[in-house]
């Protein structure tokens, strides 16, 4: 579960860092890249993307 939060937080600090600054910003691009890092580590573990990304888990719903 901790490799979810993480990928989670690291994805919501890209998106306010893009929102802020832009997608060209230095802080973004590292945020996108730790957010990138995360979500794959928890991929490698065998979390499905739903389990990281609730559009993909509402999708999933219907």
């Amino acid at each position: 579960m901790a490799l979810i939060r993480a990928a989670r937080t690291a994805q919501h600090l890209a998106v306010r860092a893009l929102t802020a600054h832009g997608l060209a910003h230095p802080v973004t691009l590292a945020l996108l890249a730790a957010a990138s890092t995360a979500a794959a580590r928890a991929w490698d573990r065998g979390h499905p993307v739903h389990t990281i990304h609730s559009a993909q888990r509402a999708r999933r719903a219907h």
